[in-house]
């Protein structure tokens, strides 16, 4: 079975473009902690295009989180800048970057609103 984390940057890498990110560049690297294993995912942005891996290089901001809540995250379960707020998650360096991308993390399911959910969600 394939994690939220893991459908929501394969949905991202697939899309290749997106037009809410269309004014955005950078580079966003989310380390996934538990115990001592870190997992990598590397967002590259070039105003709109998307490019996803899983490397473990530099990048312009870092996102800090455990799997579970970044999971909680990527399904629209939790929101990312209150977690971020809690201190439940940690951000180094352009944390403006994290403010643009998060408008392509999906809603709550019970939101209402624009905010659109990832292919393959479950609805």
């Amino acid at each position: 079975m394939v994690d939220a984390t893991t459908r929501f940057f394969e949905d991202l890498d697939r899309r290749g473009y997106e037009p809410l990110l269309a004014k955005t560049s950078g580079t966003l690297r989310i380390d996934l902690h538990e115990g001592a294993q870190t997992r990598h995912w590397l967002l590259r942005i070039d105003h709109g295009r998307l490019n996803v891996s899983q490397e473990d290089q530099e990048a312009d901001t870092v996102i800090g989180a455990s799997p579970v809540l970044f999971d909680d995250i990527a399904s629209g379960r939790e929101h990312g800048l209150a977690a971020l707020l809690r201190g439940d998650m940690t951000v180094s360096g352009d944390a403006r970057l994290v403010v643009q991308v998060e408008r392509v993390f999906p809603g709550s399911p019970d939101a209402r609103g624009p905010r659109r959910r990832f292919a393959g969600e479950v609805h």
